[in-house]
């Protein structure tokens, strides 16, 4: 029996794979009836509890004609005796004396002795190509939207905040409530609450259908650029930090992220759709991202 690992899992999803080869480090039945695989390096990419906008990626794994498909794939945390799962987990991701894993759900039952892979085996993942890039395509097109919405706002700021990475006031981080990253878009939930009025935002005479347009047009004039992306990490670990990198016309925008993105900006289409509606009195702004990106030539 291999014990459990002692360093992060080795992830190779930020730089856009969908396959790799790799060792099955640990097996085990849950409590709960899943059956879990923790892997040497993968490609998939696991939904993180701490901040869950963009889901699991889908696909299998696969030993010589065996195949078994990953029901979901999520981050968890190991102090060498125990594995935790999700919002199980007691520490935060980075904490000295822990690994941090990508575990891979996939079906089986304790009375199926040859239900999934064994420890030492050699598997090779393979994620759902497709899948892949419909998600994609929805958190870059998620952040472009916030930078565009920042800067149409920006006018409507009373204090000096802090600056998103093109310098317009971060109204994205200081309103953000919730954000849900599916294929071909998004959807962010901003609240305007007293919190943010007393950071300076002005909330009265928000016109949506102005804002839209304004964060529209900003959204053309960049995705016309076809400008490269780009994700830098500091390694290849799952917690060493990444950033996605998109080079806009004079500017470079930097943002800290952890999920996987389109290779560049040529020939996508990103538009929004803004609502205000109502929180148990708190005025929430709600902003629908969709993106278009180019069929198979």
């Amino acid at each position: 029996m291999m014990t459990l690992p002692a360093s992060d899992t080795t992830v190779t999803y930020p730089a856009g794979a969908v396959e790799a080869v790799s060792r099955v480090l640990h097996v085990e039945m849950r409590d709960d009836g899943r059956r879990v695989v923790l892997l040497d390096t993968t490609a998939f990419h696991p939904v993180d509890s701490a901040w869950p906008d963009q889901g699991p990626d889908r696909g299998v794994l696969v030993a010589g004609t065996r195949t078994w498909p990953v029901t979901d794939c999520v981050v968890g945390a190991t102090d060498g005796t125990t594995l935790h799962l999700g919002a199980g987990s007691p520490v935060r991701k980075g904490t000295d004396g822990w690994a941090f894993v990508v575990v891979h759900v996939i079906e089986g039952s304790r009375s199926e002795p040859d239900g999934g892979p064994a420890e030492g085996d050699e598997v090779v993942v393979r994620v759902d190509a497709t899948h892949r890039v419909a998600v994609s395509a929805g958190h870059t097109g998620c952040h472009l939207a916030s930078l565009a919405l920042n800067r149409a706002l920006s006018g409507r700021w009373k204090k000096d905040v802090a600056p998103d990475a093109l310098g317009a006031p971060n109204f994205d981080a200081l309103a953000i409530d919730t954000t849900v990253i599916g294929e071909f878009g998004s959807v962010d939930r901003y609240r305007l609450g007293k919190s943010l009025r007393r950071k300076g935002f002005v909330v009265e005479d928000l016109d949506t259908d102005a804002i839209a347009a304004e964060v529209d047009a900003t959204l053309a004039e960049w995705t016309a650029t076809g400008a490269s992306i780009s994700i830098e990490a500091d390694g290849p670990g799952l917690t060493d930090r990444r950033r996605w990198v998109c080079g806009l016309p004079g500017e470079r925008a930097e943002i800290p992220c952890g999920g996987t993105h389109l290779t560049s900006l040529a020939g996508i289409d990103v538009a929004v759709r803004l609502e205000l509606d109502d929180a148990d009195g708190t005025p929430v702004l709600q902003m629908d991202t969709r993106v278009a990106v180019p069929g198979p030539s």
